[in-house]
């Protein structure tokens, strides 16, 4: 049986502040994502797609570094959206050991009619946080990401 530490206090708020933290994100992910299920899109595909219509052609380890996805992770999913017709792979003219990943056509189209559906997602979930609510915790997330 583990002794509770002398310091529990500290610990119970850590251990119940971080549960907190992850059942909201877990949660608000899932409402916010469900639609992603109609389009036949996972997450990391949209996020993928997302990146891409924002940001333009990227290579895969950009990609993959945008969305907190490891290498072999985005392989199989650029594979996946490639299949599907939705992004393609040009061989870099700067390195030709590297591919850059653009959105076709038909990716760009999917991605232009989803992403506002998207948007009013997220904003209808973070509407339950007044804006001054919604700018301490987006300061405050990313404090706890930098590790500061």
């Amino acid at each position: 049986m583990r002794k509770r530490s002398r310091d529990n206090g500290k610990e119970a708020r850590a251990l119940n502040t971080y549960l907190k933290l992850m059942r909201a994100a877990e949660s608000t992910t899932a409402r916010a994502h469900r639609h992603l299920a109609s389009a036949g899109l996972t997450l990391s595909q949209f996020g993928v797609m997302e990146a891409l219509y924002h940001l333009g052609p990227r290579s895969q380890k950009e990609i993959g570094q945008k969305i907190l996805r490891s290498s072999g992770n985005m392989t199989m999913v650029i594979d996946n959206l490639e299949k599907r017709g939705l992004v393609r792979r040009k061989r870099s003219s700067a390195d030709r050991r590297c591919f850059i990943v653009h959105l076709t056509d038909k990716g760009n189209k999917l991605i232009s009619r989803i992403f506002p559906h998207h948007t009013a997602m997220i904003t209808g979930e973070m509407s339950v946080l007044s804006a001054t609510e919604q700018e301490t915790l987006a300061r405050l997330c990313k404090k706890l990401g930098l590790g500061v």
